[in-house]
């Protein structure tokens, strides 16, 4: 396979860092375009293989396609090149959102950040109407989904949150019927085999050994990137699905108000580029240890490093386990209950904390509206809430 230089790669990683819009299904269509189409980069068949391995591990999957793209490009340099170009833009836009909201926050309307937070509503129901159409077809997948989302809701610890997609899991091999795959073909990524387990390695030993080290030293930014690293290994089904365990690690510990969560979620909507970068905003509005732009740099390190170990671990062996049927019938449970984990988040925090009036619910049912079926692109429907918060605080409160 041809190569490309590191700096084309981040160039081209950048166009798209700047002008994808839309979510994780949108990314990928954009890498369509793009690789498969414009410049021929990766068969229709090997993308879509590179996809279903992005699927099947965990963190956001759109970023972890640009990833292997770039690794198969320009090897490792490659695919650091590519994360950095797509996720640049969308990092600084953030960080910025969180330094306005640290030194402005009584300047600008609370109607408008009220806004943000009614746009994250429609959003993750925008994600939980298109993702469950497609992960939970059958009535099982259905009742895992919803036995998920009330697990989730009555006990809310990151541990449950795990527990339920383990129970997915096993749910998935035993009951679940595994989906008729076409001939594999080859990703055309070379990489050693030694060199993969080294990366597999790394990624459980920071997985296990950070919490570890952690409570032994009482170090701030130890703490954090433990957070933001587990936060990263556990995420199944996307960018979406990193707001309960994000929730969860900063919002009951006060690191982040509650307030200041839901807006820079709110806001991540009208950027491009990957959901993640909301750990960004997160690391910058953080109230104890690290903050900032330094806080911004350690969490979002943090939450893509697990991408990178899996990347690179994983893929000399896809081959391989693509055609295990445990594994494919496992991976069904587990995007059932990744539905579920959605549907709590929709519930707990963004339904308590956005929807406060009847007003609140028109304009979420109209942000959705615009979202699902007139689909205006996000930036556009988050500016829509943001000046619908605006003005219903001036006109009617």
């Amino acid at each position: 396979m041809k190569k490309e230089s590191i700096g084309r790669i981040f160039l081209i990683f950048l166009q798209l860092g700047l002008t994808s819009f839309g979510g994780p299904i949108a990314h990928l269509g954009y890498f369509r375009e793009a690789f498969v189409e414009r410049r021929k980069w990766i068969s229709e068949k090997s993308f879509a293989e590179l996809i279903a391995l992005c699927q099947f591990l965990p963190g956001p999957a759109s970023s972890q396609v640009g990833m292997g793209l770039g690794l198969a490009r320009g090897g490792i340099l490659g695919s650091l090149s590519a994360w950095l170009g797509f996720t640049l833009p969308s990092a600084i836009l953030m960080i910025l959102f969180g330094y306005g909201v640290i030194n402005f926050s009584k300047d600008i309307s609370p109607g408008a950040l009220h806004g943000f937070k009614i746009v994250a509503v429609a959003v993750v129901a925008q994600a939980i109407w298109g993702m469950s159409k497609v992960l939970c077809p059958d009535n099982l997948r259905i009742t895992i989904a919803i036995a998920s989302a009330s697990l989730i809701l009555v006990f809310e610890t990151a541990l449950v949150q795990f527990s339920v997609i383990t129970l997915g899991a096993f749910l998935g091999v035993f009951f679940l019927k595994a989906e008729t795959k076409s001939e594999k073909t080859s990703l055309g990524i070379q990489i050693s085999k030694g060199f993969s387990v080294l990366c597999l390695t790394l990624f459980f030993l920071f997985l296990f050994g950070l919490p570890f080290l952690s409570k032994i030293y009482a170090s701030p930014n130890l703490s954090i990137f433990d957070s933001f690293y587990r936060s990263g290994s556990l995420v199944f089904g996307g960018g979406h699905v990193v707001l309960p365990l994000l929730k969860t690690e900063v919002v009951p510990t006060g690191l982040v108000s509650k307030e200041a969560f839901m807006a820079g979620y709110g806001a991540a909507q009208a950027v491009p580029g990957p959901l993640f970068t909301f750990s960004a905003f997160l690391g910058t509005v953080l109230k104890s240890g690290p903050s900032g732009w330094i806080g911004a740099t350690i969490c979002l390190i943090a939450i893509f490093l697990p991408s990178f170990f899996l990347i690179l671990g994983v893929l000399p062996f896809w081959d391989s386990l693509g055609k295990l049927q445990f594994i494919s019938k496992a991976l069904l449970g587990i995007n059932a209950s990744v539905v579920g984990l959605l549907i709590a988040a929709f519930y707990n925090p963004l339904w308590t904390s956005g929807i406060l009036s009847l007003y609140d619910f028109i304009l979420a049912m109209l942000a959705f509206l615009f979202l699902v079926f007139w689909r205006i692109p996000p930036f556009l429907v988050v500016c829509f809430s943001a000046l619908g918060g605006w003005l219903t605080q001036i006109l009617i409160f």
